[in-house]
């Protein structure tokens, strides 16, 4: 897509906001410890934790003195490289096949939408993807999923509204070892994190794949909004405590200016992102891809 990639397109806001803010701290201070304050008071405001803005401030302060320069070009360089730093501090998820992955998070975040791009996604690929509409509260939730599934051409599994979810989980298993399918993506009800019988059903979910299908790579994905910012952070931190998630989906980047609490996320709970909503076409997702979100942010 021309000059930007998809990624760093979607980070235009946030890219724009920081780095007048530099611009200006640039034209009114040498590289001392007004700049350092002034920059940590720039990454907070993009919504980077404290604890996690002043290690980066930290080490950038360290990465300087070793550099002894007072360059712009050098210092957003360096900081661009312990902002890469800091985001591969957490693994990244490689999928193996075979994969299931369940999807989860609070309403309205875009996770069907994302099961539907991530359908698309590993079908261009060549694998052969089933989805699961364990979704039975939400009205219409199956019949959105059941679109999506046409868009991206794949077998749905589902039952009637108010139906066990689990039951739902224990079908589309079955099924997807029959015939011996790459991957089962598991749409889940968007529920409050605070909610703990909700978050008991997420458990049995899970236990229903690990115990019927325990040959599969089980992987649990957050989707997140990325305009809630640092908001996100507790529903990573509830989420995690009760099944464990292994990756973050983010979607509505690109209208957002705060974008810099991956960095929390990665440093602070050790969980990366994988995937970027990067549009509303069934194509605009995108792997997750630190360089690329670093030259993106500054």
């Amino acid at each position: 897509m021309g000059f930007f990639s998809k990624l760093k397109e979607s980070l235009i806001k946030t890219k724009s906001a920081i780095s007048s803010k530099i611009s200006q701290i640039f034209t009114k201070d040498k590289i001392g410890d007004d700049f350092y304050d002034d920059l940590l008071d720039i990454l907070i405001s993009s919504d980077i934790s404290v604890n996690t803005a002043e290690r980066i401030i930290d080490d950038l302060h360290e990465k300087m003195k070793k550099e002894k320069v007072s360059d712009k070009e050098v210092v957003l360089s360096q900081l661009r490289e312990v902002i890469k730093e800091t985001l591969d501090s957490c693994d990244p998820v490689e999928i193996k096949f075979p994969a299931v992955i369940m999807v989860i998070g609070v309403n309205g975040v875009g996770k069907t939408t994302s099961i539907g791009k991530l359908a698309n996604y590993y079908t261009k690929q060549g694998k052969q993807v089933t989805i699961a509409a364990a979704d039975t509260f939400r009205a219409a939730a199956t019949e959105q999923l059941d679109v999506w599934a046409e868009r991206a051409k794949v077998r749905i599994i589902k039952q009637g509204e108010g139906g066990d979810p689990s039951a739902v989980v224990f079908d589309a298993v079955n099924s997807v070892k029959s015939k011996k399918a790459d991957l089962l993506i598991i749409d889940t009800a968007g529920r409050l994190h605070v909610k703990a019988n909700l978050m008991e059903e997420l458990k049995k979910m899970s236990r229903v794949v690990a115990k019927e299908y325990p040959q599969a790579n089980f992987y649990k994905f957050i989707v997140l909004d990325a305009t809630t910012g640092q908001n996100s952070f507790s529903q990573v931190e509830l989420f995690n405590e009760a099944v464990g998630i292994d990756g973050i989906i983010l979607t509505k980047l690109d209208g957002s200016a705060k974008g810099g609490f991956i960095l929390s996320l990665a440093d602070e709970l050790q969980v990366p992102v994988s995937f970027v909503g990067v549009g509303e076409k069934i194509d605009d997702i995108v792997m997750f891809d630190t360089q690329e979100f670093a030259e993106g942010l500054v």
